[in-house]
């Protein structure tokens, strides 16, 4: 009796299971991004409220328009992860955040701030 086994070609190069401190500083730092992010807005809610006339019921939104396009796009996220690849939807939501980041910015009135606020989330 023949018996054949297969055997699993040698890895040249390092995957991500092999660089966890790479992969760890990675997620640490995204995750910083946005927690900076969340800091930065609540300490200027005073000067946005000022700045760019929103009520006090409208300025919740501010918060409000990142946190239900981050929580709702979530699971969705998730899964274009599993299709296109982690690192790649990474990569993307990463700099969709700052694209988002730099409009939210620029922004001159409530929708434009909204607005890039919900893009945020989105990228998050």
């Amino acid at each position: 009796m023949a018996t054949s086994s297969v055997a699993s070609p040698p890895q040249t190069s390092e995957g991500p299971l092999q660089r966890p401190g790479v992969v760890l500083a990675v997620i640490v730092t995204a995750y910083l991004m946005v927690g900076v992010d969340s800091t930065v807005v609540n300490v200027a809610l005073p000067d946005i409220q000022q700045d760019l006339r929103f009520s006090p019921s409208g300025l919740s939104w501010v918060l409000n328009a990142y946190t239900l396009a981050f929580g709702g796009l979530l699971l969705l996220g998730s899964r274009v992860g599993d299709i296109a690849g982690r690192r790649r939807t990474l990569t993307a939501g990463a700099a969709l955040f700052a694209l988002a980041s730099l409009l939210g910015g620029l922004a001159t009135d409530s929708a434009w701030l909204l607005a890039a606020r919900a893009l945020q989330g989105v990228g998050s």
